[in-house]
């Protein structure tokens, strides 16, 4: 059943004569009036401040940049990771997520130099090293970017987005057999498989294994739908059209118009 809140009563007669008694006895003590004297004024439906360490500042704000970044708002995510090294200009990772989107947004000076300086305040950053050599080969020096994925892996034999990019930079100089090797690697740490199976594909099918190639490409399909289903990645959905395009250009001379 419903409760109801009880309202004040105005004192009349009888009451006003309780009342001044009530007020009477109410002139106790000055040390009874500390010992009963609430700590605080606050009004228990105020919430209380709530005070980050730096440390909670600065990942809020790394996640604000990455969503900026997912939603392709590359500025407003420069200038969240620009705040972050003013914060901390002596944090590596900062200076290789703002190269990142630098690189994204077509700065790639700009990129280059940020993963420069990420990689003299921690030479030990893999994924310095990877995204370096990302720039390296969308500028056709594959070398100097297969020397840095190299690095990177040494650092981190983990890092499965750096065995996939030497692979594919593999593929570009025509190095089929390197590439699969790469690839084969990257598919034991049991990681995006779609991608993985995708680029495997790729390459038989460049190298003139078709079969191989048809079999890998279906693969990535299953593993990139299921992904995709999981999480509506909008960089799967465009692989998975991607492999889509591939299968069709290799199964086309077996379906003439």
């Amino acid at each position: 059943m419903d409760r109801y809140s009880v309202e004040p009563n105005r004192p009349t007669g009888r009451s006003k004569q309780l009342q001044s008694r009530s007020q009477a006895q109410r002139k106790a003590p000055s040390h009874l009036q500390k010992r009963w004297q609430p700590k605080s004024m606050r009004s228990p439906y105020e919430k209380p401040a709530v005070l980050l360490s730096q440390t909670e500042r600065e990942a809020i704000l790394r996640q604000r940049a990455l969503l900026e970044t997912q939603h392709g708002n590359h500025a407003e995510a420069i200038d969240i990771f620009s705040e972050l090294i003013g914060r901390s200009p002596d944090n590596a990772n900062h200076y290789c997520n703002r190269g990142l989107v630098y690189f994204k947004n077509g700065q790639l000076e700009a990129a280059m130099s940020d993963y420069n300086r990420a990689i003299a305040l921690n030479p030990r950053l893999d994924s310095a090293y990877n995204n370096r050599a990302n720039y390296y080969a969308a500028q056709g020096l594959y070398l100097e970017a297969i020397l840095d994925y190299d690095v990177a892996l040494d650092l981190n034999p983990a890092n499965v987005r750096a065995w996939i990019n030497q692979g594919i930079t593999f593929r570009e100089v025509e190095m089929y057999d390197r590439a699969l090797e790469s690839l084969d690697l990257a598919l034991c740490l049991g990681k995006l498989e779609g991608h993985v199976y995708a680029e495997r594909g790729r390459t038989y099918h460049l190298r003139g294994d078709w079969n191989c190639a048809v079999g890998e490409y279906h693969r990535a399909l299953s593993q990139l739908a299921l992904s995709n289903a999981e999480s509506q990645n909008a960089s799967m959905l465009r692989l998975y059209l991607q492999v889509e395009s591939w299968l069709d250009e290799l199964l086309a001379p077996l379906n003439p118009a």
